[in-house]
């Protein structure tokens, strides 16, 4: 049995000897590794380590530390297959989804090899007579990364390479579930040249989240996670003086209105709402359908659900497992409530024949129709392949309805009318909104995240967001004396 251990000062690390969890393959179900779990000890020797290795690192210049950057950028190219089939073994989804992943995230690297522009400051000359003005911006020292099992590479890779470039040392938390992407890109950071210590990989359950969250030499902690946690972690991390970006759940609606393309919409429907099982905050779980295209729709999206196949990722299936058993039947539980409360099941993925081991934690896609506002399969994130489709009388309604949830993270309108997608685009209360695109996830130059329950904290994931995070803002007034120096003067300092 493997034993996944961690990343401290460039080299694996056993840590404290004691405490692991088991790390399945979702589509066999059978356990194919152990993995260690930090205690606070180990979180401190961790954190020791990155604290010696920030200063070099913060001190060093913008060319070296985009050399860096730019050879991660091509051995992560280079290896995105490896990557990608990692991904696949420990969390489940079909190989093409884990190879959009790795792309993604690849992504904000090759923004981030940006940094000497993203970092340029600015400069006023003669604000007062001799006195010139400049800004900079400056590393925070160690920050931490905790990030979620649906995207074991893309998350980390949200805010490592914005973190590094700034001049950051990074502790790595990934999730437990499938912790073996994060030990793909350590080994890829350090053959990319990057010093000792400047990452660390802590693999952990709550006792090494709260270590990191309560560590005083931990200057910053981004997090992604559903939104209890998410909550918990920000109130946790600003208590002790950390700035803190906590991105949560999200509960994300697709509204159609009667003059959209219809097989468009259908498409988008179940391609947002099936990628990855389901298991992604930008997952369409509700599709608001304007009367009276709602019969139409519905049936369209029946339709190509009965074309998935669902099976072991690695055998060319449409959708794959969810991540483990617990949450499979925690999803069936979801499945179930919305039976129970009237709801139609128009598709019933209980019963799939999967194309994979019959231990693999399977649920096929699962489609309700004449959902209503208050069930749990429409209030609740359930985070697996579970759609629902509600019925609203016009435009107005459908507003409503999705400004009324906590949530605000994505949405989308599907429609051919320019006017009423822009007074959508206005009106809906969400951060992340698509005009005829089921999944609005921003390129890393914009910057990723929600509203409302969705986030904590005030700045988003990468783009202009992430560089202003990970560092902070100095400013400098300076006055060279020259021969014609005047003596002391008492008086307040002011513009001449």
């Amino acid at each position: 049995m493997t034993l996944i251990s961690h990343w401290i000062h460039g080299r694996e690390h056993s840590g404290a000897p004691g405490r692991t969890a088991p790390v399945h393959d979702p589509a066999t179900g059978r356990e194919t590794a152990r993995v260690t779990l930090a205690d606070a000890a180990t979180v401190d020797h961790a954190v020791a380590r990155a604290s010696e290795a920030a200063v070099a690192w913060g001190r060093a210049s913008l060319s070296a530390r985009t050399r860096v950057l730019f050879a991660f950028r091509h051995l992560l190219a280079t290896h995105a297959d490896e990557l990608a089939a990692v991904i696949t073994a420990e969390h489940g989804k079909v190989l093409s989804d884990a190879a959009g992943e790795v792309q993604r995230g690849l992504e904000v690297v090759e923004f981030a090899c940006g940094m000497p522009h993203l970092l340029q400051g600015g400069h006023s000359e003669s604000v007062s007579t001799g006195v010139d003005v400049h800004s900079v911006r400056q590393p925070l020292g160690v920050v931490a990364v905790i990030s979620p099992f649906n995207f074991p590479a893309m998350v980390p890779l949200w805010f490592v390479p914005v973190a590094l470039a700034a001049g950051n040392a990074v502790v790595l938390k990934p999730s437990e579930k499938d912790p073996s992407a994060a030990m793909v890109m350590a080994r890829l950071w350090r053959e990319a040249g990057l010093p000792d210590g400047v990452l660390t990989v802590l693999h952990g359950d709550k006792e090494a989240v709260d270590a990191l969250l309560t560590h005083p030499d931990v200057r910053a902690v981004s997090f992604v996670g559903s939104t209890p946690v998410a909550r918990y972690v920000y109130e946790t991390a600003t208590t002790h003086g950390k700035r803190v970006q906590a991105l949560g759940g999200a509960k994300n609606h697709m509204l159609v209105l009667p003059d959209a393309d219809l097989d468009l919409a259908a498409d988008a429907a179940v391609s947002a709402g099936f990628g990855s099982a389901g298991e992604r905050c930008m997952a369409i779980s509700a599709v608001v359908a304007v009367e009276p295209v709602a019969d139409a729709l519905v049936a369209k999206i029946a339709k190509r659900m009965g074309d998935l196949r669902t099976g072991d990722g690695r055998r060319g299936c449409d959708m794959g497992p969810l991540v483990t058993a617990e949450h499979r039947d925690r999803v069936l539980g979801y499945v179930a409530a919305g039976v129970d409360a009237g709801a139609d099941l128009v598709v019933d993925g209980r019963l799939v024949e999967p194309d994979g081991d019959p231990e693999g934690y399977w649920l096929g896609p699962t489609l309700f129709d004449r959902v209503r506002p208050g069930m749990s399969i429409h209030t609740d994130e359930i985070f697996g392949p579970v759609l629902s489709v509600l019925r609203v009388a016009s435009y107005d309604e459908g507003l409503a309805l999705i400004n009324a949830t906590p949530y605000g993270n994505g949405t989308a309108i599907f429609t051919n009318d320019g006017g009423a997608a822009r007074r959508f685009e206005v009106e809906v209360e969400v951060g992340m909104v698509g005009v005829n695109v089921p999944i609005p996830v921003p390129m890393a130059y914009y910057s990723f995240g929600g509203w409302k329950s969705s986030l904590f904290g005030d700045l988003h994931a990468h783009g202009a967001d992430g560089v202003r995070f990970f560092t902070r803002g100095k400013v400098v007034t300076t006055r060279w004396p020259d021969p014609s120096h005047g003596g002391v003067d008492l008086g307040f300092p002011t513009q001449r």
